[in-house]
């Protein structure tokens, strides 16, 4: 990053390993705490340096139950005086249960169980919204959702006539039903495709955006950019094998990585106890 200009990107979105042991293939995700932060500084510095005054950094940040203080104590590293500032908290919906209006229970999305007599399973991350301003525009309605009740495209006047709301803070976006986790999804800690472009459609810029992973593990961020036509996408990767995945990947395309239909238990990372 240190090579790119200043201020020359538009959105940055990207997840950083958790420094909570998990496998990969060239990164010891086992720092110590103290270390860990003071890395994460280092390369938000960049980040910070090289975004635009109207842009914005998505950071999506996991724990473990028996580790939940990581993605806050990271957060407030990061928001310390004159580095950013916490605009939105997206909380990643990975698996959920609702129950219709008839009375019945249904659940969708991916989950990993949890054998613990102590925690629930854990089925959401954190996706911080990190701007230079804390003021920056964004694009709520081209992000949102149609309204349920249809009356209330008339009865506010916000709406514009135009049947779209906000979609607000909760974002359930389920991994895509893969059939085998080593040829389709060979990374520990990979998000959906659908997540990044979210965070794209949210900021508003479309096509003429510069988006930036720092973290490209097996490409999300990058088919995204590719999905939505993103005018130009940098991203860093150090492991190679990550790196021609990426590049196969992008040779051929996902098709609405978020139509697929969600199974439980299947996809998510194993997170240590």
């Amino acid at each position: 990053m240190r090579e790119l200009a200043a201020e020359s990107v538009d959105l940055v979105v990207t997840s950083p390993p958790y420094n909570l042991g998990i496998a990969y293939r060239s990164y010891d995700d086992t720092s110590c705490r103290e270390t860990f932060l003071s890395w994460c500084s280092e390369w938000a510095r960049e980040v910070k340096r090289v975004l635009r005054e109207d842009g914005s950094f998505f950071l999506n940040l996991g724990a473990s139950p028996s580790n939940p203080l990581l993605p806050h104590q990271l957060l407030l590293t990061l928001t310390a005086p004159d580095f950013f500032q916490l605009q939105n908290t997206f909380h990643w919906i990975k698996s959920i249960s609702i129950e219709t209006k008839d009375a019945q229970t249904i659940s969708a999305g991916h989950f990993k169980p949890i054998n613990s007599k102590r925690f629930v399973n854990d089925c959401h991350e954190y996706l911080f919204h990190l701007t230079k301003s804390g003021s920056v525009r964004l694009d709520r309605r081209a992000a949102g959702v149609p309204y349920a009740d249809k009356s209330n495209i008339k009865r506010w006047k916000h709406t514009g006539g135009s049947d779209q709301r906000c979609r607000g803070n909760t974002w359930f976006i389920p991994y895509e039903t893969i059939r085998s986790s080593t040829d389709q999804r060979p990374h520990p800690a990979s998000f959906p495709i659908a997540l990044v472009e979210q965070c794209i459609t949210l900021h508003g810029q479309g096509e003429e955006s510069i988006l930036l992973d720092p973290f490209l593990g097996i490409g999300s961020s990058a088919l995204a950019a590719q999905n939505l036509n993103i005018a130009r996408f940098i991203g860093f990767e150090i492991d190679a094998d990550y790196l021609q995945v990426t590049r196969e990947r992008l040779a051929v395309p996902a098709t609405s990585p978020n139509k697929s239909p969600a199974l439980p238990n299947d996809g998510e990372p194993e997170l240590p106890l």
